[in-house]
């Protein structure tokens, strides 16, 4: 299928044709048509072509060698040459075979290079325009002066608009990033309680002159992205050194870079534009959660670059400061097997918190979550959240096991309060204040709810949820005697 641009560039070359009284559409004509076609034209200007001279030499060729039929015969019935035929096929195969849909301008050009018989082509290998320039432009974005452009141009039949594609093109930081410093100000990022040593060491290396890049590594659940963000939320609050006073951290959403990638290179491009426009601002921190998936990222089967081979260079120079958080199991399978990455990047343990630190880190969040329920913990009940997280859920991590079971057990407690229906507000008295509806107290929640959130989350009796060890061997016994006959 032809975009629409591209039909009516080639209408444009029939009525040009006629226009001479020319009988065959040659590619003389078609690239006399591509010349005004957007995507052809930028291909060419990149690639180093004057339009201009290019369009007067391909004219002064046409008058001198090609025949106008005489007055007397109609002009009506154009046919395109064999060469034209062949160009068209081949662009649309080529374009079937990428899996896209549409055939533009710039495809156009790259399949008229299997024509080197033509004059079309003689041109623009005479301005030293080559079928490898051209598809370095469009794969690459990169152009004679080695410039790459911001984003590939997409196609309206691709889903995006003319307006989008601009504003993606200006800023790719807002397409394919998170400001951590926008969502701090807009209160979306939770408090970091404790980790204070694990920050200092982040903010140490951030400091440094060269290979300025940490790593944090440690088990899920332990917290490694909400470190990055509290360090963020500390930025906002003009909490660390002066150093970091004006730090923009930006999250990499490497799935939104990934997407609607179609050609070899549309991946590579929109990385690099984020790299380039991370490096405009020696402020700019990358924040790459999970970053062993760059370690492979955009690679072709038995090719050799990814996205960490493209990192690499402005890692090592200490021109782009980037974050990373993995997990051991990672780190050690994907992210350390490459070492000329690994040694770019200082690894910062992130390791599990206790059980008295995970109760500081509850109390720190018991806030949001009492607001978000409607609900208020007690103390007793956050202490035993972190105790009986850490026991009986062994298959997660603290903090977040504990989290999860608060969270849970706020839904729990909320859900099965009852409804009640309010009663109606008295009628309102003349020079008095309105009545106003009281807010129902916060519903409780104490132990045993946490107790029977923990036995629904581990499959365990609720009877056993806070039993202690001592007493389970204590009554051993009798409790083996309960199930056991003979």
């Amino acid at each position: 299928m032809l975009s629409d641009e591209l039909k009516a560039t080639l209408n444009t070359a029939i009525v040009e044709t006629q226009r001479r009284r020319h009988e065959y559409v040659t590619l003389e004509h078609l690239l006399i048509a591509l010349l005004d076609d957007a995507n052809a034209r930028e291909v060419i200007e990149a690639c180093g072509g004057d339009v201009d001279r290019i369009r007067d030499q391909l004219e002064a060729f046409i008058e001198e060698h090609m025949e106008s039929l005489p007055d007397d015969v109609a002009s009506d019935a154009i046919h395109q040459t064999i060469g034209v035929g062949r160009v068209l096929k081949r662009a649309l195969f080529h374009v079937q075979s990428s899996g896209r849909t549409e055939v533009n301008g710039a495809n156009l050009l790259v399949a008229m290079y299997a024509e080197p018989e033509s004059y079309a082509v003689h041109v623009l290998k005479q301005h030293g325009i080559t079928r490898h320039d051209v598809t370095l432009y469009i794969s690459h974005g990169v152009g004679k002066g080695g410039e790459p452009r911001p984003l590939v141009r997409r196609a309206p039949s691709d889903g995006y608009d003319d307006e989008e594609d601009d504003a993606v093109a200006d800023d790719p930081l807002s397409a394919y990033a998170v400001d951590l410093a926008a969502k701090a100000a807009a209160g979306k990022i939770e408090p970091l309680v404790g980790r204070d040593q694990e920050v200092l060491r982040l903010i140490q290396v951030l400091c440094r002159r060269r290979k300025n890049n940490p790593v944090l590594v440690g088990e899920p659940g332990v917290g490694k992205t909400a470190v990055v963000e509290g360090l963020a939320l500390r930025v906002h609050n003009g909490e660390v050194p002066e150093a970091l006073a004006d730090a923009h951290i930006f999250a990499l959403d490497l799935g939104a870079v990934l997407a609607g990638t179609k050609f070899r290179g549309q991946f590579e491009e929109r990385l690099k534009a984020v790299i380039a426009a991370i490096q405009e601002d020696p402020d700019n921190i990358l924040f790459i959660d999970e970053i062993h998936t760059i370690v492979g990222a955009g690679a072709t089967s038995g090719g050799s670059m990814d996205a960490s081979n493209m990192l690499k260079p402005a890692l090592a120079s200490g021109e782009l400061r980037c974050i990373g958080a993995t997990t051991y199991k990672d780190f050690k399978s994907s992210f350390e097997r490459d070492a000329a990455l690994a040694r770019r990047f200082q690894k910062i343990e992130i390791i599990e918190p206790s059980v008295d630190e995970t109760i500081k880190i509850l109390h720190g969040l018991k806030p949001a979550y009492e607001e978000h329920h409607g609900v208020s913990y007690t103390p007793e009940a956050i202490k035993l959240t972190a105790e009986l997280a850490h026991k009986h859920l062994r298959d997660r991590h603290l903090p977040d096991s504990a989290i999860d079971v608060m969270d849970e057990t706020g839904a729990a407690v909320r859900l099965d309060a009852p409804t009640v229906a309010p009663e109606p507000l008295p009628p309102p008295i003349k020079g008095k204040p309105a009545p106003r509806r009281e807010e129902p107290p916060p519903i409780i929640v104490d132990v045993p709810e946490v107790e029977a959130v923990i036995a629904r989350m581990a499959r365990i009796p609720p009877k056993s949820v806070s039993t202690n060890d001592r007493d389970v061997l204590k009554n051993l016994e009798e409790g083996l005697g309960m199930v056991i006959y003979g």
